[in-house]
């Protein structure tokens, strides 16, 4: 039996304890955070728990096997760098540090100590994400031409990070874990509209190893809400619209032929296709109890989780990129291919 110790039991924290609490093979031992009110709502739902206001406890604490780190991301690197020192598995969640050089640490540690590293990046345990993964994997999408991304919506502002830190880290992750293709280079622009507060709007241009090139929308001041996203392949194409109750992915057989025989170069080159379309059938789990029982299946197995400390490395030397990129009105900044591989 794991124990299992949250730290951190504001806007996330709750959903981790309830799918901790549900999971089989652990039990949560401990919950920290500052807040009395927040611990006092823990009490009641999950009495069974011992309480903390500093982590530091909860890492003292000899029934804790692993930690949970759900705080802002300007503590991530302490707590979890502290946790691993003191021989727990960490869950941390996205991003996974404010830099690069700090993730790599963190996944080193946890290497060196052959403990489990897990990034809570939470859409790559979706039914939808694990359904695109295959369809892409089986080749029934052809060759992958674009993979096109609206994440919108009005607030929540977040007062540590900008909007690409928080919606378009979710992209950035899938796109690695779908694709299966690193980024060669990264183009953002961004804007804020509040003084004195991170950039709020922002498009980002990914281009992949592949030839494929990713565009993502992100955006804190939007009037509604908006989740989806185009996959388009040289076969078929994905449309996933994740607020869809029901068939929130949609196969259609449509696409392009291009010719390249010369004879035809002052004829049309291209034909288009337009077949059928089709909902595959999703599973209904929860992808936050799916990573949970993945973290705790990894600790006793020794497996390397799906969303492991690399995939976060990967995924915040992007978002460095983007940011760099950002701050000079749209420069594409390359990645070199050692820090892809890293």
């Amino acid at each position: 039996m794991i124990g299992v110790a949250i730290i951190g039991y504001g806007y996330w924290g709750p959903n981790l304890v309830r799918c901790f609490a549900e999971t089989d093979d652990c039990r949560v031992v401990a919950v920290v955070d500052q807040s009395p009110t927040a611990l006092a709502s823990v009490a009641k739902r999950h009495p069974q728990a011992r309480l903390y206001a500093d982590w530091r406890e909860a890492l003292a604490d000899p029934e804790v096997d692993a930690v949970v780190v759900a705080t802002p991301v300007s503590s991530h690197y302490e707590i979890s760098l502290a946790a691993l020192q003191s021989g727990r598995h960490v869950l941390v969640e996205k991003p996974l540090t404010e830099t690069a050089a700090q993730a790599r640490h963190l996944v080193e540690e946890a290497e060196a100590r052959d403990l489990t590293l897990l990034v809570d990046h939470t859409f790559i345990y979706s039914p939808a994400v694990t359904k695109m993964k295959e369809l892409i994997g089986s080749d029934d999408l052809g060759q992958i031409y674009y993979y096109d991304s609206t994440r919108i919506n009005l607030g929540l502002f977040q007062r540590d990070v900008n909007v690409i830190w928080d919606l378009a880290v979710h992209d950035l992750a899938i796109l690695h874990h779908v694709l299966e293709s690193p980024p060669t280079a990264i183009s953002a622009n961004g804007v804020s509209h509040v003084q004195g507060a991170p950039e709020n709007m922002a498009h980002l241009t990914v281009y992949l190893e592949n030839g494929a090139v990713a565009h993502l929308n992100v955006n804190w001041l939007a009037p509604v809400k908006v989740r989806q996203v185009l996959i388009g392949g040289s076969r078929k194409m994905i449309v996933w619209n994740d607020l869809e109750p029901s068939e929130k992915i949609r196969v259609y057989d449509k696409g392009v032929s291009v010719t390249g025989d010369l004879e035809e170069i002052y004829a049309s080159r291209v034909s288009y296709r337009s077949g059928d379309m089709w909902a595959p059938r999703l599973a209904t789990t929860e992808p936050l109890l799916t990573e949970a029982a993945h973290f705790i299946d990894c600790i006793q197995t020794r497996a390397t989780p799906i969303t492991s400390g690399r995939l976060g490395l990967q995924v915040v030397e992007m978002l460095e990129a983007a940011t760099r990129s950002m701050k000079m009105r749209g420069h594409p900044v390359e990645l070199s291919p050692q820090r892809r591989a890293s």
